[in-house]
């Protein structure tokens, strides 16, 4: 079984010039914690609630001033559509991620696998057992 087969589409995205209250709104509007950031159909990086927390407002940066671009992950782990969805599970699991964009060989965003999805579509139980077991791991903090 590929990714292709269980990952979600039509997935919503935010450009890299929005500020961060406007990917605030469609976090909420959406009820999710991330979004791909895309410069036309090109993934070039990804934001989630807790980027927005952490590296913005806590640092007190405007949310009408601040862009994606300050705050968003560059460089996300993403995945082909036609990976096998254990080695994405993998992946999941070793880098502690829950959710990773997925697209073609030509690098153009087509969907996201999350956590969920590996957990009611996969068919080998193993893998999402392991994968959810690694993430949930605690992390070291990332200061001294």
């Amino acid at each position: 079984m590929s990714i292709r087969d269980i990952m979600t589409r039509d997935v919503q995205i935010v450009g890299p010039n929005e500020s961060i209250r406007k990917a605030a709104q469609l976090m909420d509007q959406l009820n999710v914690g991330v979004l791909p950031v895309c410069d036309g159909e090109k993934l070039v990086g990804m934001i989630t609630d807790r980027d927005i927390t952490v590296r913005a407002t806590s640092a007190g940066m405007a949310p009408d001033q601040c862009k994606v671009s300050e705050v968003m992950t560059t460089e996300p782990r993403y995945c082909y559509e036609d990976d096998p969805v254990n080695e994405v599970s993998r992946l999941m699991g070793g880098q502690q991620i829950r959710r990773v964009p997925v697209v073609d060989r030509d690098k153009r965003l087509v969907g996201i696998v999350s956590l969920g999805d590996l957990a009611t579509d996969a068919k080998d139980e193993r893998t999402v057992e392991s994968a959810l077991e690694q993430i949930s791991t605690p992390s070291e903090p990332d200061r001294t």
